[in-house]
């Protein structure tokens, strides 16, 4: 593939690895092609892990490092992005630059819309995209910056509001500078002759045929083998399935393929036309045609916008999008229902094909023969009193496969309602597309209405029937679909009707879509103060020091390190089972394998064999007994990726099944298989308080896990140095110090012996702490026993089922009330499914009930928490450490409260909230008036009043589309319970020429640390911040560090380096003395000649922290972090999909050290729950195998999941004593606070509930997908889809936790 070969033969590791599967966008490239036609040359984004090298001939290929670089010239696009504070970690922002600047080359002048589809395809995890859009916003010739997040230093000297950037001094952008075409390209178009090609690799061969002749006779001869053109579906079945093909046929040179030919009954377009060319073509022939005409074209461009993201849908052909008849493909029930026809050539001649059920004959499967080929698709203009509907739902609103998706076409009598013809078709309701054929017939000759739809909903609830436990599970809620995409269709053409002959009634609600334009934010930060000098950076919107060389392509990541001489790749075997005994490992065939080195076992350990973290040994590898499909059993490594790979698919291992494995908490707690301790607080009197009060309810919530996907996967390179036991360790990794303690006592030799180094890294959130280290000990162990250089870079695949995720978690509270809303008792029971090792999960349930309290004063409180031992992967730490879960549930009792008594929850909240100086419920005192100044002002900015009321009016004349709000707020406590934690050092190197070369225990993971650190250093050595320098994080240079967690880098390591540089400023003291006047230069060179010291340590202690669980109180925190989050949403009742259309958000983080970082973190924490509470599902089957492992299963926010309004305010004069220049912490906190959107579809829900009769509290799970928001509206369709009976079916799918 193009990345590869990019990375590992060019050297241009600009280009990041991040899924493999066209999914994530990390690996965006622009092609570039001639077209001698019409002598143009036409540009378009692609995913580099999908291109193969040898289907570039005669293009041009521009990766990020060719656009600018800091060596010649910085492109605008990779400008903009970093000085809008668009880069946080990095790693996904040179695909982002790419895909900005192939719109560019296309469209120089973009709007919003157009930025909104070329960022489609691109997954960012860290800043929650809104200043990656802020950023390229500017590139727009139209764009309103008013309330925009733009910083100008003037603005501060004119008294308004400082801003994040100043788009007044950014590069312009001048497309006449742009690289030209290779002319050598147009040359070899326009005069060498086209010729067939042969590619002979070691198991593919690839054929390249210029002839439609000669492709016949190809296929006539290997018909077996697959016509490739866009690699989007062959390239991740051999890369993900392991799908053998001898011989590949690519025909892209193969004109007639391409033709596009109109006649008056419709458009013949070639099956090798891309998806973006047929849908260029459809708006072409829409803005021409009759709108009469343009039905099916039409609802056609409702759907190719849906399909992929815009690289895949760049080289994606529509022949193959059809012939891979996927069940829930997009385009093929709007085709069939649309009757268009295929052109079918072979050696047999030509024919057409109806696109029909009679085509589309299974999964993957159609009624070609093996040597036909589709050389293109009839899509015949519709006629008039022809409509045309094109439905779908989707996990996510963009880039993700549809649930179900449907394709509905009705005929009219002329001039009246009565059906002439119908047809239905859908997809993801069967192995193929499904045609509803019994329900074609029952309306025709009958007029549209009422009656005639509702014999039809009874009919195709009979006749699409999915069995419980049919594939993808969401029986229930597909099924629903069937009935509401139907009724949707239904609503449209009442309107039109309406319109045409004023037949019915007019619906427009219905279908009016969700509103989806984005709008500016707001960005509200505390200026420096008054005098400050402009050399002092604390305080400002310092760009991330990174951020340009993270967006060049320059930025450094584990995997872009230069291989050496010799250097092997491992790969890891991991269980198959959930829980066995392992009668043997047989490497045999794997050790035969060309270019295979070793296998390593536990048994080649030479030092321990297992980690201990929280108290519970845990195997590195496993040796007799497998408790997970997932667990590391083996390592293999080889000469290459590949060829390890393949050694590793031939390692047999031979199990001895152990009976009744455990996989959800219920199942744990069934059989008591906890891990040790369990914890239990309480204060006052819980059980007394519940006979006092007015009202008792007990509830529950169902919180699921959460996959980190950090954007750079699990990565590290061990190099022996060849003497004294020596190993440099290269990772990516949150606690290098953990790392090497691990890898030495693995291996049996001193700490010293091992130097662990952090460049940067790629995204973490927690899970690059004890999996990370366990892996590194196992590539250790590899390089000792070699004594060659090993590297370890994890498939996504692999990452998502080894490294585990958030704890998913089972609350279960019972509440005492009074009538006016206050909150007497709250007993609350949290159990969170750990997985097979214990890892950090003791300490998390910890951390769950410190914070049960959230922001009320309850005084009769008790919570108890478990972590329960299961057969599936160990879940490890997550950003909120439990935080999340704990509050989820806490705020979900609120809600029933609120509901009980007929109340909004916000009164409810505000009613039982911390008012004054309190003792939390393990007797920490502390001062709630920021919290509450938090959510005041929250309410305030967001006019929630009058926008509640909004709401309700809306409500009111909306059926099927709801709006709820919802006010939610936080009180996090910041730094580790475990006091020794808080520590950190520094060391800091002043050179002869004045540079500064600082060094800390902070790991950059895109939090910004190493940027703050630099401000510090400048402040206290009052220099600019250009002479400061942070290279990366050592063991070598910073011994016995902490993790870098708990939102308490900045805290402790910034006190570190500002305790050094203090050291060395009084050092230089006499030297300023002596001369005032001179420069930082002569100062550094003068206490040289003086024999001062210019090098210091730094040194912080930390705060003395502490909780004792068995008086059940303590001091576990430096201090509350606070804020508040009001979120309105609309919910699409029939569908379950919803859209955040305005987020407000005002936060306490004292005096902020860089607004732009901590803004940043904000709203990329804020994005991150969200997607926690309301998308990402983790799946597992019956059998304990994790079902989503990618980019194509598992979805993450993407910028269509954004708040459409997205306002973020940081609370003014707001000092914190307890910190470094009296800042907060911010990492962590505002994750929760995504819940605000979460409990505002739960009270858009309410509402669609209510107008159906139906009050009270009601069950909805976290997190809310579509499904569980459309099933728990209870329409009128879900209420006709019959139960499934409990434990009479297996489910596709366990129900975890």
């Amino acid at each position: 593939m193009l990345l590869s070969y990019l990375r590992d033969r060019l050297r241009l590791t600009g280009t990041k690895y991040g899924c493999g599967g066209g999914g994530c966008g990390a690996c965006t490239v622009m092609v570039s092609r001639y077209q001698p036609g019409t002598k143009t040359i036409l540009h378009y984004s692609a995913n580099a892990c999908l291109l193969p090298v040898c289907q570039l001939q005669g293009a041009a290929v521009t990766t990020v490092e060719g656009i600018g670089s800091t060596k010649t010239r910085v492109h605008p696009v990779q400008e903009r992005i970093a000085r809008a504070h668009g880069s946080q970690c990095g790693f996904c922002t040179p695909g982002m630059v790419m895909s900005m600047y192939t719109l560019l080359r296309n469209t120089p002048q973009p709007t919003m819309e157009d930025i909104r589809e070329a960022l489609g395809g691109n997954l960012c995890r860290c800043t929650g995209y809104r200043p990656i859009v802020d950023g390229f916003r500017t590139f727009c010739q139209i764009s309103s910056f008013q309330g925009s997040s733009f910083y100008c230093p003037a603005c501060v000297f004119q008294g308004l509001p400082p801003q994040l950037f100043d788009q007044g001094d950014l590069l312009p952008l001048d497309p006449t500078q742009e690289l030209i075409f290779p002319p050598e390209l147009i040359l070899m178009a326009q005069t060498e002759p086209q010729m067939s090609q042969r590619f002979i690799g070691e198991n593919i061969v690839w054929i390249s045929p210029v002839s439609l002749d000669e492709l016949i006779q190809l296929k006539a001869d290997h018909p077996q083998a697959p016509l490739v053109i866009g690699n989007t579906n062959i390239g991740p079945d051999i890369k993900f399935k392991g799908a053998l093909h001898p011989i590949i046929i690519s025909p892209t040179r193969v004109q007639e393929l391409f033709a596009v030919t109109r006649t008056a009954q419709g458009v013949y377009i070639g099956a090798g036309c891309s998806l973006s060319v047929v849908k260029a073509l459809l708006e072409g022939l829409v803005q021409e045609l009759p709108e009469e005409k343009t039905e099916i074209y039409r609802a056609l461009l409702q759907q190719l916008g849906n399909v992929g993201g815009q690289q895949i849908r760049n080289v994606a052909s529509i022949g193959g999008n059809i012939v891979s008849a996927y069940p829930n493909s997009d385009l093929n029930p709007v085709l069939a229902a649309g009757s268009c026809k295929l052109s079918v050539v072979s050696k047999g001649g030509r024919k057409e094909i109806l696109l029909n059920k009679d085509f589309l004959v299974g999964f993957g499967k159609t009624s070609l023969k093996p040597d036909e080929i589709v050389l293109s698709v009839f899509i015949p203009v519709s006629r008039k009193w022809e409509f045309m509907g094109a439905l779908r739902q989707a996990p996510r609103k963009e880039n993700a496969l549809a649930t179900v998706t449907s394709g509905i076409r009705v005929m009219f009598t002329e001039g009246s309602s009565v059906v002439k013809e119908l047809s239905i078709c859908y997809g993801g309701v069967g192995p193929c597309t499904v045609s509803a054929s019994r329900t074609f017939f029952l309306p025709t000759n009958r007029p549209w209405n009422e009656q005639t739809l509702s014999e039809a909903y009874t009919v195709l609830l009979d006749e699409i029937s999915l069995s419980p436990s049919h594939p993808g599970g969401k029986v229930d809620f597909r099924r629903s679909l069937t009935l509401s995409l139907l009724f949707k269709f239904n609503l449209q053409i009442l309107h039109k009707l309406w319109e045409m002959v004023r037949t019915g009634s007019l619906l427009v609600h219905g279908i009016r879509p969700l509103p989806n334009q984005l709008q500016p934010g707001i960005q509200v930060f505390q200026p420096v103060v008054n005098g400050q000098s402009v050399d002092d950076q604390v305080g400002r919107p310092v760009m991330h020091h990174s951020a340009i060389s993270q967006a060049t392509g320059e930025a450094v990541y584990c995997d872009d390190i230069p291989k050496t001489d010799g250097e092997l790749h491992l790969v890891l075997v991991t269980s198959t089972r959930p829980h066995a005994k392992i009668r043997g490992i047989d490497v045999t065939e794997a050790l035969q394998v060309p270019g295979v080195v070793d296998v390593i076992t536990s048994k080649d350990i030479p030092g321990k064999k297992f980690r201990t973290f929280t108290g519970v040994d845990e195997e590195l590898l496993a040796e007799n007994e497998v408790s997970c499909v997932g667990q590391m059993v083996c390592a293999v490594i080889a000469d290459t990726r590949e060829q390890a790979k393949r050694g590793a698919a031939v390692v047999k291992i031979h199990y001895e099944d152990l009976p009744e494995p455990v996989f959800t908490v219920e199942e744990a707690m069934e059989k008591k298989s906890y891990f040790q301790p369990q914890r239990t607080i309480e204060r006052g009197n819980v059980t007394q308080a519940f006979e006092e009060v007015d009202q008792v309810y007990e509830g529950e919530i169902r919180l699921g896990g959460q996959e980190h996907f950090y954007m750079e996967t699990q990565s590290m390179v061990v190099v022996p140095s060849g003497e004294d036991r020596e190993l440099r360790v290269y990772l990516s990794c949150q606690h290098p110090t953990y790392a090497q303690e691990s890898i030495a006592e693995t291996l049996g030799i001193p700490s010293n012996r091992v130097s662990c180094h952090v460049k940067r890294v790629g995204g973490a959130f927690g899970g690059k702490v004890t999996k990370t280290s366990a892996i590194a000990c196992i590539t250790s162990v590899a390089a000792w026993r070699s004594g060659r250089a090993v590297r370890c870079v994890l498939e996504r695949g692999e990452d998502m089922l080894i490294t585990g995720a958030r704890h998913p978690v089972l609350g279960r509270y019972k509440v005492g009330f009074m009538n006016d809303g206050k909150i007497i008792a709250a007993d609350l029971h949290y159990y969170a499914n750990s997985g097979n090792t214990a890892d950090e999960s003791v300490l998390v349930v910890e951390k769950v009930l410190l914070h049960l309290d959230n922001a009320y004063n309850v005084p009769n409180l008790r919570g108890h928490s478990v972590a329960c031992k299961t057969n599936l992967p160990s879940n490890t730490a997550f950003r909120g450490f439990g935080v999340p879960q704990s509050m989820l549930v806490t705020e979900n009792m609120i809600n029933d409260v609120a509901m009980k008594l007929g109340r909004n929850a916000e009164e409810i909240r505000e009613i039982n909230m911390y008012k004054e100086v309190s003792l939390t419920h393990y007797k920490f005192q502390f001062d709630p008036k920021n919290l509450l100044r938090c959510w005041d002002e929250c309410k305030e900015k967001s006019d929630y009043d009058s926008r509640r009321q909004a709401a309700g009016e809306f409500n009111q004349k909306n059926r099927w589309k709801k709006r709820g709000l919802a006010v939610i707020p936080i009180k996090y406590g910041i730094a580790f319970s475990e006091g020794f934690l808080n520590q950190a050092a520094s060391l800091v190197h002043i050179y002869k020429d004045g540079s500064v070369l600082v060094s800390h225990g902070g790991t950059e993971m895109g939090q910004g640390i190493h940027t703050k650190m630099q401000q510090v250093a400048s402040r206290e050595l009052h220099i600019p911040t250009s002479f400061i320098h942070i290279t990366e994080t050592s063991t070598s240079a910073v011994p016995n560090t902490c993790p870098s967690a708990a939102s308490f880098g900045t805290d402790a390591n910034g006190m570190a380096v500002k305790n050094a540089c203090e050291t060395l400023y009084r050092r230089l003291e006499p030297v300023r003395k002596q001369n005032p006047t001179g420069t930082w230069e002569s100062w550094v060179k003068k206490a040289f000649l003086q024999k001062i010291s210019l090098s210091a340590t730094g040194y912080y202690r930390g705060h003395d922290l502490y909780m004792d669980w068995e008086k059940q109180e303590g001091q576990p925190y430096a201090y509350f972090t606070y804020g508040a989050c009001c979120s309105e949403v609309e919910v699409d009742c029939l569908s379950g999909d919803y859209r955040t259309v305005r987020t407000d958000i005002v936060t306490d983080i004292g005096r902020s050290i860089n607004p732009s970082v901590d803004i940043g973190q904000i709203e990329g924490s804020f994005i991150q729950g969200l997607g926690l509470y309301t998308m990402e599902e983790l799946q597992f089957s019956p059998s304990g195998v994790l079902l989503t492992r990618g980019p194509s299963q598992y979805k993450i926010p993407a910028i269509c999941d954004i708040p459409l309004q997205f306002n973020v305010y940081l609370l003014s004069d707001s000092d914190n004593p307890h910190a470094i220049y009296s800042s907060k912490g911010i990492g962590e906190p505002v994750l929760f606070l995504g819940s605000s959107v979460f409990f505002a579809i739960k009270d858009a829900v309410a509402a669609a509930r209510a107008e159906a009769g139906m009050d009270g509290p009601f069950t909805l799970d976290s997190p809310a997908t579509p499904e569980r928001t459309c099933l728990a509206c209870n329409t009128d369709f879900t209420q006709k889809i019959p139960p499934s009976r409990p434990g009479s079916f297996k489910p596709w799918a366990l129900n975890i936790p």
